[in-house]
């Protein structure tokens, strides 16, 4: 639902002349449309009624009801992760606030711009046991970027526009505003919504120190074997376009963690896929054995260099750019830190090698590409594709990219096996079209994030890659599908198992497969067909094409494709706990 640019002015004006008296809900929803928000996810309760009254005499903003809070943040989450805006949700206090907290520590682990508006008791009532009360504030502290309690009608528009110009800059994350029931009841004058904020205690850097980056220009024109690595910081501060630039300029090696595919395209020469737990020999052994690395917009965490001690053993001269300074030297000692936003430093960057009009070492480039090339040759992702008795997990991601790579697609996908296989086979070409939970790992987020894309995206194809265990998480929000129209396509990868429970218990506890296994799973079909809508299962490794092509013909459906998968399979490469990136099990016979 467009906003009309008559309707955000009339929010935002300020004038003494047009001074009126509103409660605070009212405020609220003019603060929302000041803001351009397009929809909110929410699920009303008693503390958040005025709020509700508020939404339900305007126009611009569609809410969106879903069947349980949880599902609205990640909704949200998924909505601001695919379009870079800010997403929002709402919800009521008690048993709304912590329902939601999943959803918010998985957009803060990730660094994902939400507002979360929920309701609480009356201010009079506050730390007195009221019925459906809770210490949201309390609650959120350790998971949001910042949090605000209002108790004065008074303060409601100026502390919207504090928590989405929070959410939004520096760093982004999400911002809870609680707000008591009788302050969204309240009247006060509103002369506008505020054009701009002042925070004295908050001025992220933008601008990265000139020394700092001509330092390490030069280093990295003097690299032998250097090496890009790059983080979801370089798709959430919009830098492709100069990550790729640069890559092409230099003609540098480039991997990209689970959260920052798409920033280079996985079909290009220069890329060596995703690194880390489930990376590729080549991206991971580069990573070991360059000599200068530039990190941008990543956090050197575990699932990406494994045990510091085995990353540290290797001599190296790190680059780090983050808008983060508390990310800079938080796992691994690095040696030129810039602190400012990846988009404009890449820039600075790209204007000064060109400006010194220098090139980098052609030789030693070219020997380090042939050792990369020597690794890439290992095939560390191959797997059975002539196998016809059984459907591999790996030939079904596979297939889906090869029918999708030249259409507008988006794919999610919630967190297990799934995931990495997702990660490893789909050769994302462009940012925000990967959509999953990185840092907090959260089951449920699949259908979720892609019913929120899809509102988003309605001409783009959105699939949810997921599993027969995370996809009942969340799987009431079928019925949010039907009602809202949002026709995605679910693809489980269905092997009767908890697959990377399953995996580690095979591999670390010598087979004791406790409680991994699901003896009572529902008949999914039927189970779509009851929300209304369509049910297929795949047995067959020859039905996969066809029911893929079938799904997608169903333009204005959503499509629950049951696909039942080898349970035996694991995700290989694999990079065991406690051990260094370059210590890959390649496969069972590595055991």
């Amino acid at each position: 639902m467009e906003i009309s640019k008559a309707e955000i002015s009339s929010a935002a004006a300020a004038t003494a002349n047009n001074t009126q008296e509103l409660r605070g809900a009212e405020i609220l929803v003019k603060a929302l449309q000041a803001e351009g928000v397009k929809y909110v996810w929410g699920y009303p309760g008693g503390a958040a009624l005025h709020i509700y009254d508020a939404m339900y005499k305007q126009d611009t903003i569609q809410h969106v009801l879903v069947r349980h809070e949880q599902a609205a943040v990640h909704a949200a989450d998924g909505y601001a992760r695919a379009t870079g805006e800010v997403g929002v949700a709402l919800v009521t206090s008690g048993p709304g606030v912590t329902n939601a907290v999943t959803g918010i520590a998985t957009a803060y682990m990730d660094s994902i711009p939400l507002v979360l508006i929920t309701g609480q008791v009356p201010t009079a009532a506050i730390g007195l046991d009221a019925f459906q009360e809770c210490d949201t504030v309390g609650i959120t502290r350790p998971i949001v970027k910042h949090n605000f309690l209002v108790k004065d009608v008074r303060d409601v528009a100026e502390v919207m526009k504090k928590a989405f110009h929070i959410a939004r800059s520096g760093r982004p994350g999400p911002v809870v505003v609680d707000i008591p029931k009788d302050v969204s009841f309240n009247k006060t004058a509103y002369t506008g919504y505020p054009d701009k904020v002042e925070m004295r205690s908050y001025n992220p850097v933008r601008k990265g120190h000139g020394g700092q980056i001509r330092k390490a220009v030069q280093l990295l024109l003097a690299a032998k074997r250097p090496y890009i690595y790059t983080g979801g910081g370089v798709i959430l501060g919009n830098a492709t376009d100069e990550l790729r630039t640069l890559a092409n300029m230099l003609g540098f090696p480039v991997t990209n963690t689970l959260m920052g595919l798409g920033a280079m395209s996985g079909t290009d020469p220069k890329f060596l896929g995703m690194l880390g737990m489930h990376g590729t020999i080549e991206a991971n052994n580069a990573m070991q054995n360059c000599d200068v690395l530039l990190a941008v917009g990543a956090r050197f965490d575990d699932r990406v260099i494994g045990n510091p001690k085995h990353f540290a053993q290797s001599e190296r001269k790190i680059i780090h750019i983050d808008i983060d300074p508390s990310s800079i030297s938080k796992r691994v000692k690095v040696d030129i830190p810039i602190v400012g936003d990846v988009k404009d430093v890449l820039a600075d960057f790209i204007a000064q090698i060109r400006e010194a009009g220098a090139k980098p070492d052609k030789d030693a480039l070219n020997a380090w590409w042939e050792q990369i090339d020597g690794w890439r040759k290992k095939d560390c992702l191959k797997y059975d594709r002539g196998n016809r008795d059984v459907i591999k997990p790996q030939y079904v991601v596979e297939t889906l990219w090869n029918m999708t790579k030249d259409v507008d697609t988006y794919v999610t996908s919630d967190v297990g096996q799934h995931q990495m296989w997702a990660a490893q086979f789909y050769k994302f070409k462009d940012p925000r079209r990967w959509i999953n939970s990185g840092g907090l790992g959260t089951m449920g987020v699949g259908i979720p994030y892609a019913m929120g894309i899809k509102l988003a995206k309605p001409d783009s194809e959105v699939y949810c890659i997921t599993g027969e265990g995370s996809v009942q998480m969340c799987i009431q929000e079928l019925s949010t599908c039907l009602q809202y129209n949002t026709p995605i396509k679910i693809i489980s990868l269905n092997n009767r198992y908890l697959g990377m429970v399953r995996q580690w218990q095979e591999l670390d506890y010598e087979g004791r497969y406790s409680h991994s296994y699901m003896d009572a799973l529902p008949n999914f079909v039927k189970l779509a067909e009851a929300y209304g809508h369509v049910g297929m299962l795949i047995e067959r490794p020859q039905d996969v094409e066809p029911a893929l092509r079938e799904a997608r013909k169903l333009k204005d459906r959503t499509v629950f494709m049951d696909f039942r998968t080898d349970p035996t399979e694991n995700v290989w490469p694999m990079v065991k706990a406690g051990k260094g990136i370059t210590e890959m099990l390649l496969g069972s016979e590595d055991l």
